[in-house]
Parts: C-alpha cells; sequence; structure tokens
C-alpha cells in the first residue's frame, strides 16, 4: 500500500524536485514555484504551495484522482468513489475550492489528501506545442519577467502546413466529434436546444488568415497569463522568422489588441484549445506518470463538463416550480421588504 508520502516523492521526481519540502520553503521567499497570485482584490490573494497542500504524510492511498481545478464536485465524486488523494494542476484556496467550507473539515470527512502543481508542472513537457502542430525551440514560462507568462517559439511538424492543419489536428486529438455527439444527446434528452458546451463553443479559430494559409514558425502565447502587444512586438524582434501567432488555452476575441498589433506586425493569428481541454493536455500525460511510479495505485481523471442553458429550460417541472416559489415567496418578499 501506497501513502501520501509517496506520491509527494512521486511528484517531486516528475517535477525535477519543485515540490515544497517544508514550511521554509513557504516562508523564505526562496522556492521559485512559491509564487502570490494577486489582482489586489481584498482578501482575495493566493499563495501557490506545489505538493502537498492538505494531509497526513502516512495516509494511505490506493486510488488517486488527478483534475485541473478541486472542487466540492471533486470532493464529493472522491468521497463516493474510494478516492483517497486528489492531485489538482491549479492552486488550492481555503472554501474556494471546497464548497465555501474549510479544507480541513471537508477533506477530512472523506479522508483525502490534496495536492497541486500548476505553475511548477508548466514547461515539463513538450505536449501542448505538440498538439498544436509544432516542437518548440524556445520556452519561457516568465517571458517579460513575469511569472507564469508563457511563451513557445516553435517550428510546425511535418504534415503541418497551414492554419487549417492546426484546425483538423486539435478536432481529431481532442476528440471534439464526440463532444458534439453528447451535446447533441443531452439536447434531445432534456428537450433543451439552447444548451451550449464550453469545448464546442471556444472551438479554434482563425482570425488572421484562412484554413489556406502558410505556417512554419509560431509564437505560442496563453492570453490569460498576462502576455501583451508589447510582449508580441518584442517576442518578434527576437524571432522575425515568426509567421504565425497561436493562442491557447485562453483566446481572444475580435478586436483585441493581440490581433490588431499581430495584423500590424503581418502575421497570422489562430486561436488553439481552450482551459478546458488542459485536462487532457497537461492532465493525462501527469495521471499516466504517475501510474507508472505508483503502479499498485489506480489513477483516475476527473474531468469537469461546463454547459450553458436558457433559465427556462433547466431542471423538471417539479424543480422549476419549486425554484419559482422560493424565489417569489422568499427571496423576493424579502428584496421587496429590505427596500
Amino acid at each position: 500500500m501506497q501513502t501520501v508520502k509517496d506520491v509527494l516523492e512521486a511528484l517531486d521526481q516528475l517535477t525535477g524536485g519543485r515540490v515544497v519540502k517544508s514550511l521554509a520553503d513557504i516562508t523564505s521567499g526562496d522556492h521559485p514555484f512559491v509564487m502570490m497570485k494577486s489582482s489586489n482584490l481584498p482578501g482575495k490573494d493566493i499563495i501557490e504551495t506545489p505538493g502537498l497542500v492538505y494531509g497526513h504524510l502516512d495516509q494511505k492511498v490506493s486510488k488517486i484522482a488527478v483534475t485541473m481545478t478541486m472542487t466540492e464536485g471533486s470532493i464529493e465524486l472522491a468521497g463516493a468513489t474510494g478516492v483517497d488523494a486528489i492531485i489538482a494542476h491549479h492552486p488550492i484556496a481555503e472554501a474556494a475550492n471546497s464548497g465555501g467550507v474549510t479544507l480541513k473539515n471537508y477533506l477530512d470527512l472523506y479522508h483525502v489528501a490534496a495536492f497541486e502543481l500548476h505553475e511548477a508542472f508548466h514547461g515539463l513537457h513538450p505536449g501542448i506545442s505538440y498538439l498544436h502542430g509544432h516542437q518548440a525551440y524556445r520556452t519561457e514560462i516568465s517571458y517579460g519577467g513575469n511569472h507564469g507568462n508563457v511563451l513557445f517559439v516553435g517550428k510546425t511538424l511535418e504534415n503541418v502546413n497551414t492554419l487549417g492543419d492546426i484546425l483538423k489536428r486539435l478536432d481529431q486529438y481532442m476528440g471534439l466529434d464526440q463532444e458534439e455527439a453528447l451535446l447533441f444527446t443531452e439536447k434531445e434528452i432534456r428537450g433543451a436546444s439552447s444548451i451550449t458546451e464550453t469545448s464546442l463553443v471556444t472551438k479554434g479559430k482563425i482570425w488572421l488568415g484562412d484554413e489556406n494559409s502558410p505556417v512554419r514558425h509560431i509564437l505560442h502565447i496563453f492570453p490569460h497569463t498576462g502576455f501583451s502587444p508589447e510582449n508580441l512586438r518584442q517576442a518578434v524582434q527576437e524571432h522575425p522568422e515568426a509567421d504565425t501567432v497561436l493562442a491557447s488555452i485562453s483566446r481572444v476575441y475580435d478586436g483585441h489588441p493581440l490581433i490588431e498589433t499581430a495584423k500590424e506586425l503581418g502575421l497570422n493569428f489562430i486561436v488553439g484549445n481552450c482551459h478546458v481541454l488542459e485536462i487532457l493536455e497537461n492532465g493525462l500525460p501527469l495521471a499516466y506518470a504517475l501510474q507508472s511510479l505508483l503502479p499498485s495505485v489506480e489513477v483516475v481523471i476527473f474531468r469537469e463538463r461546463i454547459t450553458s442553458t436558457s433559465l427556462n429550460a433547466v431542471g423538471t417541472p417539479e424543480m422549476k416550480r419549486y425554484a419559482q416559489e422560493m424565489a417569489s415567496q422568499h427571496l423576493l418578499t424579502k428584496a421587496i421588504s429590505n427596500q
């Protein structure tokens, strides 16, 4: 039987020693992957602490779940399916990732340990560039001196010659035809044609150029990390061979300054996979690596699927009546009385 300590050591091996080993790693300010994330919103700062967030080192582990963001849904699923440890890619915060209650109370209830990696996992494998059809010959995870600001500079793989080739490659690897079939079936079962799903409404799109536009040298960026038009100008100066900007995980929409800057610089601009697909890009390689290092432990993937549905199409007739009664007889009554 493996333990939480064994999982922690496996993660340390996979990241090349990037996990937190002691409290001093957090408090000293010297650990390169212990970092504050803040928008300067009062009380909402978070410190990334790669490795064990909560749990006892001698706790037995027979089943691990790999996920992107730990939620109350993750914790409930873990408790119901015998998962002993959740490994989340994204940082874990008190209450925010545990249904509004303290992590200790919720995780202790089901005897679940929690780990996180995030920045400590970035840059460990070339998979995201590979999936998007290029091989990176330069990788930066703090471009422009900003932690987490990622830039890949790559050359396209064999048989990837146009922007259309990139889109076709992504559709195939991500199995978007399955997502389309699943969504179609859900609409039929629920009788709700308004349902949309993240991976489909955010699938790859060409903003500058067309499917036949040649592509060879790619600047692969991640807009949500703060990559700016100034960063793009700098990257083009450093890599004048670049002909295409590829934005993935997050994306930009028509009129965004990054698109306008790329247009000014004479570059193609294409968006690739959205953030919801990172469970396949990063989560799946991590899960296979853990399975190899901890062969006696069962590894599962917790994958979220987020949909949008018109209000009047959600719920059974009974649930709709319930929600309307709670709103009219309680919530709206209080709102009126407080005016």
